[in-house]
């Protein structure tokens, strides 16, 4: 047992590692997609019963979604009591320990690697129990999101993992919680490549792809095969509609711009004390708790009575517009709220009513109100994300019904063309990102060198040595070969030169001794032989080319030595990075 378990972790994990480092590495990507689906899969499961349990067993008629049936009283304390709760802990917490949900992921994504602590992890959970426990209007998807990411970041940097794996683990990540929470796979897919990672790749698709199918498997093990909503067979009855399909997609695309600016506009007091904000937050919930009380939670039953069109107009519209102002406000003053429930929540109601419109107007030609429901979500989620292929992708495995395609395509691409081009409005998450003064480096140079670990185009040909040398050690170090000689100081590696230099020194050396007749000298000092020597300065083995490339700009240095911690006080060099070989690699997979 002993010897298998040094044979793992001597020999198959380090090789598994640098298999990791390059950007071909699908066997090895496949596996972690897999393992970060199952665990994403569990995970979302805990997650979804700890909410689910406490509403079932303390809302009217074990729903877990009945808000509406508590006592106005009830209604009233519940959401701000909440707050109460949720300020004093984030009150609590440093600030970069109260960051939760999507857009902190894709900070920690551009800034860090993709790297997640497990405390922001358990951060999330509490608070995204208790947003949606006590009412506030909100969504469970955006937390499973973050909880997804990070416990599948945590598994890559449990097995010490290359960082450009381990931002695809975070893609996976959000795949697997998106597929585990609406029991949509494909959608889960794109929604990480299009929001979150904000590019799509050959080599990234088939780890995300196993994930989300692998979390899909494990939540429908125990909630079953059905999507998160019970959809009648719809179609378009009349080419005729499309004229109204498109009055509708402005209509949600002008709703969509409204909500982010809300957003935006709460968002700039951000600088005061986060327990003000989010006990504000909690009073601005309780009259709209009061009078509309379907805006509170997921709100998922109201969807579902949308789309089987039990509920009028007057309804429609005005807990629509309610959730839009709500969720506006307090996801704006910090409440830390799922918002992609929310979004699917304000679409649906918004596209009924229109579509209850449409009925009057066109009555011979006219749709179901669940027809206009669903094009609805697709619209408002594609038009606030900016992600109209997910939105779309969403919209067909939620009514598995092909016939939805083509007008869904067209409402989504014209509501989310509306809120870019007439209001110049960006996705809710960069908006939000922007407002923090963060910005998401996506150009397509940067996500290049993001996929690739300095691992891969590392020189290993390195041999390390002390300053000074005798000439006997001198022409030993030279027998291995290298290609570089990496000089030790005091407080680590401070230079490198090419060998061949040393190579030519000690046999000029000698023909001037024997010129001479005398003695060659004994010793050699490598900082003071003729040679091109280079500044060199660390770099993580885990880093990827992005990452060299900050470490160049930051230290002036003319060369990475790459190393690992295997001990404590103990760094391992495993080779060398210069300037070149990353302008080479880039050029290389370019052409």
């Amino acid at each position: 047992m002993r010897n298998i378990r040094k044979l793992f972790t001597e020999k198959l994990i380090p090789v598994f590692r640098r298999r990791l480092s390059g950007v071909d590495a699908l066997p090895q990507l496949a596996v972690l997609g897999l393992l970060s689906g199952l665990v994403t899969g569990t995970v979302i499961l805990l997650f979804r019963l700890a909410i689910e349990w406490p509403l079932e067993h303390f809302l009217p008629g074990a729903n877990s979604e009945s808000f509406e049936e508590l006592s106005i009283l009830t209604r009233a304390i519940l959401p701000f009591a909440g707050a109460v709760a949720l300020g004093l802990l984030l009150h609590r917490l440093a600030i970069h320990d109260r960051k939760v949900g999507i857009v902190h992921i894709m900070e920690r994504l551009n800034y860090h690697q993709g790297y997640i602590s497990f405390k922001s992890a358990m951060v999330q959970f509490v608070a995204g129990v208790t947003t949606v426990v006590t009412g506030q209007s909100s969504g469970r998807e955006g937390p499973a999101v973050h909880l997804g990411a990070a416990f599948s970041s945590l598994l890559g940097q449990r097995m010490r993992l290359p960082n450009n794996s381990i931002r695809t683990l975070v893609a996976c990540g959000c795949a697997a919680a998106i597929s585990a929470s609406f029991n949509t796979p494909i959608s889960g897919v794109i929604f990480a490549m299009e929001v979150v990672m904000m590019e799509y790749t050959i080599a990234g698709f088939t780890p995300i792809i196993l994930a989300a199918v692998s979390s899909a498997i494990v939540t429908q093990a125990v909630y079953g095969t059905e999507p998160a909503f019970s959809v009648p067979p719809l179609t378009m009855h009349s080419l005729l509609e499309i004229p109204w399909v498109l009055v509708i997609a402005v209509i949600i695309g002008v709703a969509a711009a409204s909500f982010i600016s809300l957003v935006d506009k709460m968002g700039r007091f951000h600088h005061r004390p986060v327990l003000l904000r989010i006990i504000l937050s909690g009073l601005l919930m309780v009259p709209f708790a009061v009078l509309v009380p379907e805006t509170m939670g997921i709100g998922y039953d109201t969807v579902s009575d949308t789309i089987n069109g039990q509920l009028g107009f007057w309804l429609l519209l005005g807990v629509g517009v309610a959730k839009l102002l709500v969720t506006g406000l307090t996801i704006g003053l910090g409440m830390p709220s799922g918002v992609i429930g929310s979004t699917i929540f304000m679409g649906a109601t918004i596209g009924g009513a229109m579509g209850l419109v449409g009925a009057q107007l066109f009555p011979d030609q006219a749709s179901s109100v669940g027809f206009y429901a669903m094009l609805g979500m697709g619209a408002m989620m594609g038009a606030v994300l900016q992600a109209p292929l997910a939105a779309l992708m969403a919209l067909m495995e939620l009514t598995r019904n092909p016939n939805i395609i083509l007008p869904g395509m067209l409402i989504i691409t014209t509501a989310s063309l509306v809120i870019s081009e007439a209001f110049g409005k960006r996705s809710l998450f960069l908006t939000i990102l922007k407002s923090q003064g963060l910005s998401y480096q996506n150009s397509p140079v940067i996500q290049a060198l993001r996929r690739v670990s300095v691992g891969a185009i590392m020189d290993r040909s390195i041999f390390r040595t002390e300053r000074e040398l005798t000439n006997e050690e001198a022409r030993k170090a030279l027998k291995a070969e290298p290609k570089w000689l990496l000089v030790e100081g005091k407080q680590g590696p401070t230079a490198l030169l090419p060998a061949v230099d040393l190579a030519r020194y000690l046999e000029d050396c000698e023909k001037e001794a024997e010129e001479e007749d005398r003695e060659p000298p004994k010793t050699v000092d490598l900082l003071a032989i003729p040679a091109n020597r280079r500044d060199v300065a660390p770099v993580q083995y885990q880093a990827t080319l992005e990452q060299a490339l900050q470490e160049f700009d930051t230290t002036q240095a003319e060369a990475l030595y790459v190393q690992r911690h295997v001990a404590p006080m103990i760094q391992r060099v495993y080779g060398i990075v210069l300037k070149s070989h990353i302008e080479s690699y880039y050029q290389y997979r370019r052409s």
